[in-house]
């Protein structure tokens, strides 16, 4: 497997010594755990966004982005997913990593210093040259939309 040299920096480095580096859980993870750099519990209500540190900031080479998404597991058991799903962070970016944590959840969310709370995935990007043409090429779909796609031919849903 390639890999690229991602340069990370702790923005407090007194204060979050104690929390790990983004890291693989397994072998084959594509997604490196982020943790909550919190310095005391975040409550997190119902229906309520909160923008949770990580302490981090990155430097990734020309050609590549990091995405950051929710953990699936948070997702499913208390409904914490991130508002922004993916959120990206762009190579020119040096910033602090932020978490911006929504809970859709039934009940409140309690965020604990260094609680794995979102993954972060490093990817190549392509950068797309626009083209205006007067006309696109034909496709079976055409311009079928939302859900198009999973209806029988000539056959609704309603």
């Amino acid at each position: 497997m390639e890999g690229i040299k991602v340069r990370i920096k702790r923005l407090r480095p007194d204060q979050d010594r104690d929390l790990p580096l983004p890291e693989y859980m397994t072998p084959n993870s594509s997604g490196m755990d982020l943790r909550a750099a919190v310095s005391e519990p975040v409550i997190v209500e119902t229906g309520r966004i909160a923008l949770v540190p990580t302490g981090l900031a990155i430097g990734l080479p020309p050609g590549f982005e990091a995405q950051i998404r929710p953990r699936s597991g948070l997702a499913l058991k208390q409904g914490l997913t991130l508002i922004n799903s993916p959120g990206t962070i762009d190579a020119d970016y040096r910033g602090e990593i932020g978490l911006a944590v929504v809970n859709l959840g039934p009940e409140p969310v309690r965020i604990e210093r260094g609680d794995r709370i979102a993954q972060m995935i490093v990817t190549r990007v392509w950068r797309a040259e626009m083209e205006l043409v007067a006309e696109l090429d034909e496709t079976r779909r055409g311009a079928g939309g939302f859900g198009h796609t999973g209806r029988a031919e000539g056959k609704t849903t309603e």
